[in-house]
């Protein structure tokens, strides 16, 4: 598909799952909008399951593992507070940036989506080969964790000149 363009066999064919995983992404994003996974503000599954995982997160902590602005998750995180999903605590460890933890409400709301999921994706592995979904989704976690790398060097260089402009204005 994307031969050419890469050096290498193993480039060129991540250049295609990219590609793929793009054009999946979307249409998970359409379904999961459909669905109520993704509001209109974001991901609200994935916010609640970040939650259950990790415990009371800062928004600055939670947008860091998207990688978003804060600003977005804040959005998110708000509308989410006034339907009851999450609320604020205070953060011993810093007084100006509260944790977001998920309420008894949010827990069932993430039960329900996650059953829901779990069933679209019994019907989606359909006919597919268990062994090789796990192996997909092990090669995904390693992109995933070298691009958080490559992001996470990113993020101060692309945020220090932001702030000399606004300080600069």
């Amino acid at each position: 598909m994307a031969r050419g363009y890469s050096r290498t066999q193993a480039g060129s064919a991540l250049m295609d799952v990219i590609w793929l995983t793009m054009q999946a992404s979307f249409k998970l994003r359409a379904f999961g909008r459909r669905h109520g996974f993704i509001s209109a503000r974001g991901g609200v599954w994935g916010l609640l399951r970040s939650l259950k995982e990790h415990g009371p997160q800062t928004v600055p902590a939670l947008a860091r593992m998207r990688p978003v602005s804060r600003q977005h998750i804040q959005t998110l995180v708000d509308a989410m507070a006034e339907d009851g999903f999450v609320m604020f605590k205070p953060n011993l460890a810093h007084k100006r940036s509260q944790l977001v933890a998920i309420t008894p409400e949010g827990e069932r709301l993430y039960e329900a989506l996650a059953r829901k999921l779990g069933a679209i994706s019994d019907e989606l592995a359909a006919g597919l080969d268990a062994k090789k979904l796990a192996a997909t989704g092990e090669i995904l976690a390693c992109i995933d964790a070298k691009l958080g790398g490559i992001l996470s060097d990113a993020v101060g260089d692309e945020e220090e000149p932001r702030r000399r402009k606004r300080g600069s204005s």
